[in-house]
């Protein structure tokens, strides 16, 4: 492990992260900013900024963009949000609404 970055507490749910997570795994870094950059799903945008702050945080210890890959992503589950709403008969429905821990590992390509 060269860099990590981690993003907490994303409005987004980590079933959904998870899926374009297993996409760019173990990809070069350009690759899997292209691949994300091609992609038109909500994830996309929170994993491509993370992504850019785990190259800057390479390049602030002198490493290149092209040298680097994916070594490890996560999209853990972060705390729920409980809400209520009104539903029939008087009755309540719980809303959930979920949240996603971030956390990307980058290393050097062998």
């Amino acid at each position: 492990m060269i860099v990590r970055a981690q993003a907490r507490f994303l409005r987004i749910s980590p079933l959904k992260t998870r899926q374009l997570a297993d996409l760019i795994r173990k990809r070069d870094v350009i690759e899997a900013s292209g691949i994300l950059l091609s992609l038109n799903k909500r994830p996309c945008y929170f994993l491509r900024k993370l992504l850019q702050s785990a190259v800057n945080n390479a390049k602030q210890k002198g490493f290149s963009p092209e040298q680097l890959y994916i070594s490890k992503i996560t999209a853990d589950a972060g705390p729920i949000w409980k809400r209520y709403r009104a539903s029939a008969f008087g009755r309540a429905v719980r809303i959930r609404k979920r949240t996603t821990h971030l956390k990307i590992e980058l290393d050097i390509k062998s």
